[in-house]
């Protein structure tokens, strides 16, 4: 499977490809294998984002998991920038409970690009996160996207 490894301002990432969609985003560095124009793009596009200069990601993205995690995963993609949503917010959309919501959220192939990032607890605290260093990730990729949503 392609994938294309970078520093960035959080950590060294890895983004893997597959048939000509981004598959997964990683905390990692790995070995490149079959860089392609997609990845080198998703790269550019993922540092424009850290670095506050991009809001939204024009990638093809294939994620693998259940229907219920691709549901999820389709309902967070919704969520604009600068905004984030409850838990319970995405289970009365799914017909469901917030429960197996977080669960499809800590499975989320592709974080950042798919921004689990912005879903949170009803009562507004920050609560689980798979990528990175944690609620310290995810609490910086709100505050990065709050402030330049302020400017």
């Amino acid at each position: 499977m392609p994938s294309l490894s970078f520093n960035s301002p959080i950590g060294p990432l890895t983004i893997h490809e597959q048939r000509g969609a981004i598959t997964n985003l990683s905390w990692e560095r790995q070995t490149h294998r079959d860089v392609s124009s997609l990845l080198i793009e998703a790269e550019k596009q993922v540092q424009e984002y850290l670095h506050g200069t991009r809001t939204n990601f024009d990638l093809p993205k294939k994620p693998y998991g259940s229907e219920f995690q691709l549901r999820v995963w389709q309902e967070i993609a919704k969520i604009p920038y600068g905004k984030t949503a409850s838990y319970g917010d995405l289970a009365s959309k799914l017909s469901s409970s917030p429960r197996p919501v977080g669960t499809a959220c800590g499975k989320n192939p592709i974080p950042i690009i798919i921004p689990c990032h912005r879903i949170i607890a009803k009562t507004g605290h920050l609560t689980g996160y798979s990528g990175g260093e944690g609620l310290d990730t995810k609490s910086l990729l709100l505050r990065l996207e709050t402030k330049l949503c302020s400017r």
